[in-house]
């Protein structure tokens, strides 16, 4: 419940549990009997166990220590940071390690308003591989410029306000502020730095990992991802964070997948044009339906997940499965974790262009453990502290519900979380659920001050779902089934079958 600590573990593990917010009261939902929640396991279909099987075959993925990262790389879409920043970047790493980044900022979600772009030069030097984040390399890197160019009015002036209180003398170059210059923010040559005035950083080029990924359905059946490290949800602490996961991948521009409609505009960009995305389709912004992980997920603290969720419309109920692993390719399964809960609707966010508010209740969870590792930790628990048994097996699932959650997986039961959710469409027509980034720290959001301001990576709605029907609406479609066989008959025969109907019911 609101209040209760949570554990860093919990965060991560219950960092999808989904409850849209409601309008007047908190909680005004139609609470389902306890034994509904989860007596229906959810029911694989074909095409999500085929997405979850094409993301668990490593044959497929490959990823290379060290990782050759030369060439262009560009953003796939428009991008959200926690602020939130909208963002598209493009990328270039040169044989001799040098590099060129280009980060593009925008007023909106849909990357169409650009307010300022950045030009960031410097030198990359991969180290070994990181012994925090398995499967990524470290890096360090120098920063030898860093331009600012400005595209409205409202920005430059916002940019200069804060450069005369950071960063003394900056202003009064001499040089009038306008439009389309490339205004110096940093140069290692004069020993300038002022990029502490827009809180840039850029130790996202701390950790890195390469993959490549073979498509047999693509055309040019090879598709380079490059992920790089993640940026903190505080923007105040981001100037000290080191990475432990990863933001959204760039792609090659030369092996991306096709159709990519903004990789062409993007990479064509510079500082003096930032690209233009097109508009982008807008789908309903409803959960129900069955959404799957499009990719092996990493998390900040190291934790390699594929989520499973299933929301239900009419009654308001969710369910789901957290897959749990030890490596970045998600084959070595560590546990499973199912939890169900229920929802209240959501309200469209003022803080965060395009995404909607919502809040979350976890009422049920079971956890199943699946190698020896865990299954130690399990069993050495307290007495009562997670499930009534106190004796675990591999494969074997138990309820932890009645024991208020798992202590040493830092799971608490009943929990409340506020959340933020957008649905978007992909190149192929799926829909895709981008649900609240975790806090980096291993806070939960369970106050309104720590509501997500940016995202995890996309589930992929797999299945649709048709709303649960109540037994009063059941009843309506079952007689207009009926009614729409028997039209050639009278009025009086078709109320003889619903009064029948009725009876029966009853």
């Amino acid at each position: 419940m609101l209040g209760f600590r949570v554990m860093v573990q919990c965060h991560y593990l219950l960092g999808c549990f989904v409850v849209l917010s409601s309008g007047n009261k908190l909680w005004d939902v139609p609470v389902p009997p306890e034994q509904q929640l989860g007596s229906e396991r959810l029911n694989w279909e074909p095409q999500c166990q085929y997405q979850l099987r094409h993301l668990q075959d490593g044959a497929r993925i490959t990823s290379l220590l060290p990782p050759n990262v030369e060439g262009h790389w560009i953003s796939t879409g428009c991008e959200v940071r926690p602020g939130p920043e909208f963002l598209t970047r493009s990328y270039t790493f040169y044989p001799n390690r040098l590099f060129k980044a280009l980060q593009f900022y925008y007023r909106d979600p849909q990357c169409q308003k650009p307010s300022f772009s950045l030009v960031v030069k410097g030198k990359l030097r991969l180290r070994q591989a990181s012994w925090i984040t398995r499967g990524a390399t470290e890096a360090d890197y120098h920063l030898h410029k860093v331009g600012i160019v400005f595209h409205s009015q409202e920005m430059m002036t916002s940019v200069r306000a804060q450069m005369n209180r950071t960063c003394a003398g900056f202003v009064s170059t001499g040089r009038a502020w306008a439009p389309g210059r490339v205004y110096e923010l940093l140069s290692a040559k004069s020993d300038r730095d002022c990029t502490s005035a827009i809180g840039f950083t850029m130790h996202e080029l701390s950790l890195v990992r390469l993959e490549k990924q073979y498509i047999a359905h693509h055309m040019g059946g090879l598709v380079e991802k490059l992920f790089l490290g993640d940026i903190h949800t505080e923007k105040s602490e981001r100037i000290h964070y080191r990475p432990t996961g990863y933001q959204q991948p760039l792609q090659s521009a030369v092996l991306h997948m096709h159709p990519c409609q903004v990789c062409a505009i993007i990479y064509n960009a510079d500082e003096h044009h930032p690209p233009v995305l097109p508009e982008a389709p807008h789908p309903p912004s409803h959960l129900s339906g069955k959404w799957v992980s499009s990719q092996c997920e990493v998390r900040p603290a190291v934790l390699f997940l594929t989520r499973y969720l299933t929301f239900h419309g009419d009654d308001r109920t969710w369910e789901g499965y957290y897959y749990h692993y030890a490596d970045p390719l998600c084959k070595q399964p560590t546990f499973t974790l199912y939890a169900s809960g229920y929802y209240t609707k959501g309200i469209r966010s003022d803080q965060v262009q395009g995404g909607t508010e919502l809040m979350f209740k976890v009422s049920k969870a079971m956890v199943k453990p699946l190698n020896q590792g865990t299954l130690r930790m399990l069993n050495a628990s307290k007495p009562g502290s997670c499930g009534e048994t106190g004796s675990w097996g591999i494969g074997e699932e138990e309820d932890i519900t009645a024991t208020g959650g798992c202590d040493v997986l830092g799971i608490r039961l009943p929990h409340t979380e506020y959340e933020l959710f957008k649905i978007e469409m992909d190149s192929s027509g799926r829909r895709l659920l981008y649900m609240g980034e975790r806090p980096t720290d291993g806070t939960s959001p369970d106050t309104l001050s720590k509501r997500p301001t940016s995202y995890q990576p996309p589930l992929i709605q797999c299945a649709e779902e048709p709303a649960l029907p109540s037994r009063h609406s059941h009843s309506l479609d079952v007689i207009q089934n009926r009614s729409s066989l028997l039209q050639p008959y009278p009025a009086v025969y078709l109320l003889f079958i619903l009064i029948t109907h009725i009876l029966r019911q009853n």
